[in-house]
């Protein structure tokens, strides 16, 4: 039960909730007045490198098939 906790496929799941999470808090923050560009700023970075890992992730638990 314990290697399910720590398994590619289980990582890739929080990883995407927390996409999802940060993509709605952005959503959030563009619409408020005034706007704090930086922590908008800091929270679309965050998201890329979320997209990254899960990028990554996904080649790992789904390798692409050889041409």
């Amino acid at each position: 039960m314990d290697e399910n906790l720590h398994s590619p496929q289980r990582r890739l799941i929080e990883l995407r909730i927390e996409h999802a999470d940060l993509d709605s808090l952005i959503d959030r923050l563009a619409e408020q007045s005034p706007l704090d560009d930086l922590a908008l700023r800091r929270l679309k970075k965050r998201r890329l490198r979320l997209r990254d890992q899960i990028s990554q992730l996904e080649g790992i638990v789904d390798p692409p098939e050889p041409a």
